[in-house]
């Protein structure tokens, strides 16, 4: 869950989710569930049309065993314009798929009313890989569940 309060300030920045969960080749989505009607004035979310067709040039990956601080950055950021994003806003109910190379963000809410959402990520495990680097890692204990097999 992503809670948005009333006159939350603190904007989601520009990112693309990928740079977070990385999968080889590039099979992640983004489940985006709106609670409640989102806004450009509670916070909707804001996309670069086609740029999921840019690739990643920055990846959020694991520090060694042991090391502080536990994730780092490698690469370089892209700077975006805000004339390049468009608006996404939605009414409560909506499903929004998110490509994970898409670059998106949400601005912070300036109303009275909050903007609540429910967001999960997937990805096609057959043919795929998650990245032994990634922040979150499947274990024997915890795997990562699976939507349906093929078997």
């Amino acid at each position: 869950m992503i809670y948005f309060y009333t006159h939350h300030h603190s904007p989601v920045v520009p990112h693309q989710d990928s740079t977070f969960l990385y999968t080889d080749p590039m099979r992640l989505v983004g489940f985006w569930i709106a609670l409640e009607d989102c806004t450009t004035t509670n916070g909707c979310l804001w996309f670069i049309p086609k740029s999921h067709t840019g690739g990643i040039t920055r990846r959020m990956v694991r520090n060694p065993e042991g090391s502080d601080p536990p994730t780092i950055f490698r690469g370089e950021d892209r700077v975006y314009r805000d004339e390049e994003f468009i608006p996404g806003e939605v009414k409560k109910g909506a499903l929004v798929l998110i490509h994970g190379e898409v670059v998106h963000k949400s601005d912070a809410n300036r109303s009275d009313k909050s903007r609540h959402i429910y967001t999960f990520h997937m990805y096609e495990q057959e043919g795929g890989q998650w990245s032994s680097e990634n922040w979150q890692q499947p274990t024997e204990e915890h795997p990562f569940p699976s939507l349906y097999s093929f078997q």
